[in-house]
Order: C-alpha cells, then sequence, then structure tokens
C-alpha cells in the first residue's frame, strides 16, 4: 500500500476527521465534537487551506491531518519553521492497524527536511493512552507536560526529522 499525501484538501480533511471521530465517539472513546471540526474551527491563521492534508492510497482516503509550520499556543518560543507541527491526525478504521502512522510520519520527515525543519511535534491530551502508546511506537519522544491546576492535561511529542 503506497501512501500519497494531499494538501490543499480542506473540506475533504474534515469529512474524514469527522468520520473517524463519530466512530470513536460510538464506541465511547473521548475525541474531538464535530463542532471543532467545521471550518471556523479550524482554519485560522497558522491553519490555512493549504495545511489540511488527506493521505490517499490508491485514490482511496485513507488518513488526514492539519500540518502547520508555527504553533503558537503549545509551543510559542519555537520560531516558524523549526518544526512542523501536526494536528487532528486520524486513520479511517478500514486502514487502521496497517501502517499508516509510520507511512505518514515519514513522508511528513521528509517535507520537514525540504523546508529546513529540525522537528516533527504534535500534542495529545495527558489521558489519551492509546494515542500515546501510537505516537511513541513513531518514534516521538514525550518532551514536556503541560499542568492546569497543578493536574497533568497535555503531553507535548517531538521527533527530529534528520538530514
Amino acid at each position: 500500500m503506497e501512501l500519497s499525501l494531499h494538501p490543499n484538501r480542506p473540506e475533504e480533511a474534515m469529512a474524514v476527521m469527522r468520520e473517524v471521530a463519530g466512530w470513536y465517539r460510538d464506541h465511547g472513546y473521548r475525541v474531538w465534537p464535530d463542532e471543532w471540526l467545521a471550518p471556523e474551527e479550524l482554519l485560522t491563521g497558522e491553519a490555512g487551506p493549504e495545511n489540511f492534508y488527506v493521505g490517499t492510497v490508491e485514490g482511496e482516503a485513507v488518513c488526514a491531518f492539519i500540518l502547520q509550520w508555527s504553533d503558537r499556543e503549545y509551543w510559542p518560543q519555537a520560531p516558524e519553521y523549526e518544526a512542523g507541527y501536526i494536528h487532528k491526525f486520524c486513520v479511517r478504521r478500514k486502514f487502521a492497524h496497517r501502517g499508516m502512522t509510520g507511512q505518514v510520519v515519514e513522508a511528513l520527515r521528509g517535507e520537514c527536511r525540504r523546508r529546513g525543519a529540525k522537528y516533527l511535534r504534535l500534542d495529545t491530551g495527558y489521558e489519551e493512552t492509546a494515542v500515546r502508546d501510537i505516537y511513541l511506537a513513531a518514534g516521538f519522544q514525550i518532551v514536556k507536560t503541560l499542568e492546569r491546576d497543578g493536574k497533568p492535561v497535555m503531553l507535548l511529542y517531538e521527533m527530529e526529522v534528520g538530514k
């Protein structure tokens, strides 16, 4: 299965995100509500239409995510293009457990190198242990735990993209 990544597909990416989030909600997981997966929420100064990607295999959408080049919310001190920041990454259930995360990460490492970025970064909720395991297995390291009222709430992950 060869994965191809296609930028500038916001509507299709959001449709995949809503589909995947709906499946997880139906199975008792805490995930993004559909209201968060709408253009008015996701299109920002840091994430324009060109930052919305859909991954395909043989023309069929298998995954979606947002790839930004700055993230002022969680990495406010980082210069623009120091890293690529992945948000709302999801894989359609039909393609789960087929190595999509690893393929996407490898492709994004190459994109980061082309743009001169040194890192690939992402964040998850502290209690999202299944997602934590996926990202750690893909080669990310937890580099910071964010707290609110003395309790851990978010984890920040990072991976060097290499040369």
